[in-house]
């Protein structure tokens, strides 16, 4: 059942982002036992959750960004931070590091468990489609590779969140990656600078959830 409902979901399956924010509030909702928040501002919409998995040291967020508005923003890691109770702030590893760091160090149940979390919270969430996203870098970083063996990194690689253009009506969804010492992120404050705007979510503990 399960092979079956994943064909299924690849078939439909690259999403456009569904708009559940409006007038800059927070929405949360719960899809595929994963806990979203979403916010939208000026037409430009981000929504995220916290995966369970987690990879060497990062914890792993899995975001969907829809421009909704009139004009072409990019989006990218560096955008995106995350503050601590204490005070501290954990800005996201930019995709290339972590990119670098799957190919080079992470064992083959650590990228299995990560690839296996992500498919599962995109192809999920009905909430959710994207036009330039996993489905897309997935396919086309398989299809560079020869190597049976880098075959599941390449897939892993291609999850990571990139810098990404996203012209009026586009969207893309990836990985965010927070160095944490591979713990999931307590209680704080998501931060993400993108189309002029700053979007805020309050983070706390829940169980199963962000």
């Amino acid at each position: 059942m399960g092979s079956c409902w994943r064909r299924q979901a690849r078939r439909g399956a690259i999403f456009v982002l569904f708009c559940a924010a409006a007038g800059g509030q927070v929405i949360e909702f719960d899809s595929g036992g994963l806990h979203y928040k979403t916010l939208t501002r000026n037409g430009f919409t981000i929504m995220y959750a916290m995966l369970p998995a987690h990879v060497r040291q990062w914890a792993v967020l899995q975001v969907a960004i829809s421009n909704g508005s009139s004009l072409p923003w990019v989006i990218k890691p560096s955008d995106f931070s995350y503050q601590n109770q204490d005070g501290a702030i954990v800005p996201a590893t930019e995709a290339g590091d972590v990119v670098t760091a799957l190919l080079k160090k992470a064992g083959r149940g650590d990228v299995i468990r990560l690839v296996s979390a992500y498919e599962s919270a995109i192809y999920g969430n009905t909430r959710l489609r994207s036009s330039n996203g996993y489905e897309a870098r997935r396919r086309d970083a398989l299809a560079e590779v020869a190597s049976a063996k880098l075959k599941a990194a390449a897939a892993a690689s291609a999850i990571a969140l990139v810098s990404t253009k996203l012209a009026p009506g586009a969207s893309t969804d990836g990985a965010v990656f927070f160095e944490n010492g591979g713990k999931p992120l307590g209680p704080g404050k998501l931060t993400v600078h993108a189309a002029a705007e700053t979007f805020e979510f309050d983070n706390q503990s829940r169980a199963g959830a962000n």
